[in-house]
């Protein structure tokens, strides 16, 4: 099946910033939604953020809007997330998450819309 590797995670201060990028194999990327969702120890899965497959729309939770922008290279399979203005809440682990997708207008951000998850990477803020 499709597979998702996470980087890019570690140690900011508060009022840092982040970039995440998740890797995926499989030469049909392009026809995949792609999103980010986070977990706290003791917490539900908690939704980003999720691009639709050719790039052209996305959409954030409220926690993420103005600070967190998604992204994605579909010539490197790859989706990114850029954090900024960082806050000690952020702190998570960070899955990245992928669907098929019939249609580029469509986006997901319920947990049970993705078919496959990454192995998550740790983001941890400090104050």
């Amino acid at each position: 099946q499709v597979q998702l590797v996470e980087s890019g995670g570690g140690l900011v201060q508060a009022g840092g910033s982040l970039r995440l990028s998740c890797t995926a194999s499989g030469r049909t990327f392009s026809n995949y939604a792609m999103g980010w969702f986070r977990q706290t120890s003791g917490k539900e899965r908690e939704f980003v953020a999720t691009i639709t497959s050719s790039g052209t729309v996305t959409s954030y939770a409220d926690s993420a809007k103005d600070r967190f922008t998604i992204s994605r290279n579909n010539a490197k399979t790859t989706v990114y997330l850029q954090m900024n203005s960082l806050k000690p809440e952020d702190t998570a682990v960070y899955y990245c998450v992928a669907t098929p997708a019939d249609s580029d207008r469509r986006v997901y951000v319920r947990a049970i819309s993705y078919d496959y998850w990454g192995q998550g990477t740790q983001v941890t803020v400090s104050s």
